[in-house]
């Protein structure tokens, strides 16, 4: 665990550079392994297999009878012989949440006061949050945003096409 006695301090701007190098290259080694086992992982989990009554049942039912389908068939199976883990696993898979939607919407409340809160804590009272959302309200507008883009109002359409033929 790093602490002050550990810490080996940069002692000129030539070692703080071939640090900040080897600490790159470092990083670009360990995301291109991990990207190659997900690869792999991917790759196996599409792969065909067999499995004696499963790949028939799958495979009537559409599938193709891949590790990926036979495990999430065995994931099934253990929550229905009671696997709460199993169950809880599948939920998760799927997007749902034993949480409500007051208890979703209540952690939301309290996330964003603890935010306001240690912005304010830190002097950063800058609203950057509400520039990104009127940023993302503009580049997805609803449809009463783009109503009001197009409608003209009467009297000045009428009035421009009086004078628009002078």
């Amino acid at each position: 665990m790093a602490n002050e006695h550990n810490l080996k301090p940069v002692r000129s701007k030539r070692e703080a550079r071939e640090r900040g190098r080897n600490g790159g290259i470092k990083s670009g080694a360990t995301r291109r392994r991990k990207a190659a086992l997900r690869d792999t992982m991917n790759k196996l989990l599409t792969m065909q297999v067999e499995v004696d009554g499963l790949s028939d049942i799958l495979r009537a039912d559409g599938g193709e009878s891949t590790y990926e389908e036979v495990i999430t068939m065995a994931m099934i199976q253990q929550a229905m012989l009671g696997d709460v883990k199993a169950y809880q696993a599948i939920m998760k898979t799927v997007g749902q949440t034993d949480k409500s939607a007051e208890d979703l919407e209540e952690q939301k409340i309290r996330t964003d006061r603890a935010k306001r809160a240690r912005d304010q804590e830190v002097g950063d009272t800058d609203s950057q949050d509400d520039n990104i959302q009127s940023f993302l309200k503009a580049m997805r507008p609803t449809a009463e945003d783009l109503q009001g883009l197009f409608e003209e109002d009467e009297e000045n359409a009428e009035a421009e096409e009086e004078t628009g033929e002078i």
